[in-house]
């Protein structure tokens, strides 16, 4: 059975900015290093017209991809089919209907086919992404 909420995602009223560099922060003050930003509403501005649709969706929206060595070697030790869940990605964002509002938001690492210690050491890892994520918009 597929988990019914596969993506987590908080909101506060912010200016973007402030949560965006609150999330970069929130992540390298767990020790973590980004390896990439990725600036989704750029990509999709950029290639609208390319399939047809001028509709902006995002006022802004970037992803931010890391890892945790410990934390993915203890996941990869449970179960070498949990790379496939590496590396982590966190997004911040803000619509163009509600700009002032942000969003951050990540996918739940999760599989129902895991044993227990794939299963424990994939929740250790959602904890990580949720204390990030939360750290990001000053929620407890």
């Amino acid at each position: 059975m597929a988990d019914p909420h596969p993506i987590v995602s908080y909101s506060k009223a912010a200016r973007f900015e402030d949560v965006r560099d609150d999330l970069k922060l929130a992540i390298e003050g767990k020790g973590l290093v980004i390896d990439y930003q990725s600036f989704v509403n750029r990509m999709l501005e950029r290639t609208g017209k390319d399939v047809g649709s001028a509709r902006k969706l995002y006022l802004d929206a970037q992803a931010f991809v890391f890892c945790s060595a410990a934390l993915s070697r203890k996941t990869m030790e449970a179960d070498p089919a949990n790379a496939s869940l590496c590396p982590y990605s966190i997004m911040v964002y803000a619509t163009a209907r509600q700009p002032g509002t942000v969003h951050v938001s990540y996918r739940r690492p999760w599989r129902p086919d895991g044993t227990a210690a794939s299963k424990a050491a994939l929740k250790e890892v959602e904890r990580l992404l949720d204390g990030i994520a939360r750290e990001a918009l000053g929620l407890k």
